[in-house]
């Protein structure tokens, strides 16, 4: 292979030298590559690496396409008093781009701004959710059938938020325990829940067909699943094992384009809040709920703030536990063993039990 060799004349006293140059250089990445590299060095959300490129290529387009590192502290305050005065948005959605561009200028250009310590970050002020009683609970998982019901039931029986629940894998299921493993949930922490009993039939029959769809998968071809960080090159046939494939699993393929693998994708979190949404639509409509929002999460209603009209005074009164929807004491018969936790073949016995 001929390497091209390029020549620059330089200056010199009294005369001209040819110097020979080396290979031509890769350019440097772009700036919002650059972003999107510190992003996931830090292992951040995808989420959070789309709002804060959406963001900062946001900022740059206000300021008519001028580099960040040209602006400083009044480029930045006329960038969020506008959102604030001309966009009508919220303290949390400034207070999410005042990050991104705090990102921006403390870990991707490196560059030391001490007036970034000065920039007033907009208060958010306190608002009281709205919990639906129980019968307006149950008037909204009446309305609902099939997987968004099962899914319906965990958001309330369990306190999981709503990617939580879509993103659950099969393993994650403890029947033996009535526990739910909550993995790489909000700030990638892991937790435990319960899973209610109620839906422990319903369940077990829905693992069954999710089964004989993966094994269908299987035999044509597909079958794959996405697996958390390189666990894909440590183990090459993990992505298509049982416990790996995702509870709730999408209706359709997609193909990977990095590795050609067809896979299927958890459900959508909007088939779930479109779906409640309509049947909150109808039971207003039948003046059996007065509320639009669908479930408050337990955590959430026991952190909920004091009401703001006076100091100790309490607020709204707080949500009575279904008792059906949490999971009761269940003793294993002396000298018998506790059904394994990865056995779901042995779904069906182990909730029989």
């Amino acid at each position: 292979m001929s390497l091209s060799v390029s020549y620059r004349v330089l200056p010199c006293r009294g005369s001209l030298s040819v110097r020979e140059a080396g290979p031509t250089e890769p350019p440097p990445p772009r700036l919002l590559d650059r972003v999107r590299a510190a992003v996931r060095l830090r292992h951040y959300s995808r989420r959070t690496e789309k709002a804060y490129v959406a963001w900062i290529r946001r900022y740059i387009l206000f300021h008519g396409k001028r580099h960040p590192m040209d602006m400083s502290a009044p480029e930045m305050t006329r960038f969020l008093s506008s959102l604030a005065v001309d966009g009508g948005v919220a303290a949390s959605t400034q207070n999410q781009a005042l990050s991104a561009l705090l990102f921006l200028y403390r870990d991707v250009l490196e560059v030391d701004v001490p007036w970034l310590d000065g920039i007033v970050r907009a208060k958010r002020p306190q608002r009281l959710p709205i919990v639906l009683t129980r019968e307006e609970v149950r008037a909204v998982l009446r309305s609902l059938h099939g997987v968004p019901r099962l899914m319906a039931c965990l958001l309330y029986g369990s306190g999981l938020r709503l990617l939580e629940c879509c993103r659950l894998r099969v393993q994650d299921i403890d029947f033996g325990g009535n526990q739910i493993a909550v993995r790489g949930a909000k700030g990638d922490k892991d937790r435990v829940t319960i899973l209610p009993s109620v839906i422990k039939q319903d369940l077990a029959r829905h693992l069954d067909t999710v089964r004989e769809q993966h094994a269908r998968d299987v035999q044509s071809g597909a079958g794959w699943v996405e697996l958390p960080y390189a666990l894909g090159r440590k183990y090459p046939n993990a992505g298509r094992e049982w416990v790996w494939q995702w509870l709730f699993p999408a209706t359709r393929f997609y193909r990977e384009q990095a590795t050609g693998q067809v896979r299927r994708h958890h459900l959508h979190e909007t088939v779930l809040q479109k779906i409640v949404k309509d049947a909150v639509r109808r039971n207003r409509q039948a003046g059996d709920s007065t509320h639009a929002p669908p479930f408050v999460r337990d955590a959430s209603a026991r952190r909920r703030p004091r009401h703001p009209d006076g100091a100790g005074a309490t607020g709204p009164p707080r949500r009575e536990h279904d008792a059906d929807l949490h999971p009761r004491a269940e003793p294993w018969p002396i000298g018998g063993a506790e059904p394994s936790r990865h056995d779901v073949g042995g779904v069906r016995n182990a909730v029989a039990a």
